[in-house]
């Protein structure tokens, strides 16, 4: 496993004293709000070698000595942006002997600054090719490495430890590094169903512990691919004994996964699949504190309040003096309440204010009868004038 691992390892030894459940190791709101670095390329295969390769392993053809003693004297362009290059020092043992995406690898390393500072040297590190156990920089060099060859590499902070820098190893924030690499063996990785279920465990928790590494860094999509693979494992089927304790701690471990995956998943915006995690979750454990806390934020992220405040306060019934539950709660009922007025506003002005019209129909009842009134007047002095005249007439 890379010695990175040590950075979270460093930051939980300094925590001390009681937590809640919430607020453990495992959860992840307490960590400081910042964009995941888009431009990061994806685990992908970066050129392995060909699937034949017991056969022609240790033979080399002409053309491909020709080709490895050119490469000894130029830097290749791994991913043609000039932030990760690799070098030949001593040739290998041909392309067919190139690692595949999946298996198991054993390299030895030695990694230094720019400027020749030593930051450590590891032989024999083990990591499986593609799942994110190493830097990046490894992950998409050693691919194209064949066996036995020695390779320098040369590679941006984006593809080290980025921004943050290490703690173990201690890397310096945005450091630009030189990797030495020797390849040593590659070999398929061992059926997870057929592993005995204590070797099982610790290959899912090491995955787990990966993925945790990942996301102190910000780097949330490689956060959940562990996770995804973490996942894979304790959900695979058994073909050897396993007791009932192992089963559960095998349950344990997964739902530890659910939950970094869902936070995980909630910093990358994908509320969708975040909510999917908590609901897998809490399939297995009803009452799970956190799961039931980012069920309720990914659900007030969709509108959905009313779910959302029944969510918050199921958990906060099950952890009343949880402060983190209690603030995210009255933000929400404060916001649904807001809404609520918004809505009712718009509602009254599209039906139109009762009590205005009420008061311009008597208004208008009101001059209507004014109006019939001085007509009716004004006929009936009409008619008493013609009376009037015909009388005066006939007397004349």
């Amino acid at each position: 496993m890379d010695a990175s691992d040590g950075h979270e390892n460093a930051l939980s030894a300094k925590k001390s004293g009681k937590t809640s459940l919430l607020d453990s190791g495992e959860d992840f709101e307490v960590l400081d709000e910042e964009d995941i670095d888009d431009d990061l390329p994806p685990l992908e295969d970066a050129g392995g070698g060909d699937e034949n390769v017991a056969d022609n392993t240790g033979k080399k053809t002409a053309e491909e000595e020709s080709e490895a003693s050119a490469q000894m004297d130029e830097w290749l362009d791994v991913l043609g942006n000039d932030q990760l290059k690799k070098k030949v020092l001593e040739p290998g043992k041909g392309r067919a002997s190139r690692p595949q995406k999946g298996q198991d690898v054993e390299i030895n390393l030695k990694t230094l600054l720019m400027d020749g500072t030593l930051v450590e040297e590891q032989n024999n590190l083990s990591f499986t090719l593609g799942d994110g156990d190493v830097i990046q920089a490894l992950d998409l060099t050693v691919q194209l490495m064949e066996m036995g060859e020695k390779a320098l590499i040369h590679t941006d902070a984006k593809y080290a430890y980025g921004a943050r820098g290490s703690l173990e190893p201690e890397v310096p924030p945005n450091a630009q590094l030189s990797l030495e690499v020797e390849l040593v063996k590659a070999t398929d990785a061992p059926d997870v169903e057929l592993m005995p279920p204590s070797d099982r465990i610790a290959l899912a928790i090491r995955k787990r512990e990966r993925g945790n590494v990942h996301y102190q860094r910000t780097d949330y999509a490689f956060a959940v691919n562990s996770y995804s693979i973490a996942l894979q494992i304790t959900e695979s089927n058994s073909k050897v004994d396993i007791s009932p304790e192992e089963e559960e701690e095998l349950l344990d471990v997964k739902v530890k996964c659910l939950n970094n995956m869902a936070a995980s998943q909630l910093k990358l915006d994908h509320y969708d699949a975040a909510l999917k995690s908590c609901v897998s979750a809490l399939a297995h454990q009803p009452d799970n504190i956190k799961a039931l806390f980012r069920m309720g934020k990914v659900l007030a992220l969709q509108g959905e309040y009313t779910e959302a405040i029944q969510t918050l306060r199921k958990a906060l019934k099950l952890e009343p003096s949880n402060k983190t539950i209690h603030a995210e709660l009255s933000k929400l009922v404060k916001k649904h309440s807001e809404q609520r007025g918004a809505e009712q506003a718009m509602y009254k002005k599209m039906l139109g204010n009762p009590s205005k019209s009420g008061t311009t129909k008597s208004r208008a009842k009101s001059s209507w009868g004014l109006s019939w009134k001085w007509l009716f007047g004004a006929t009936a002095v009409a008619i008493g004038g013609v009376a009037l005249s015909v009388v005066i007439a006939a007397r004349n």
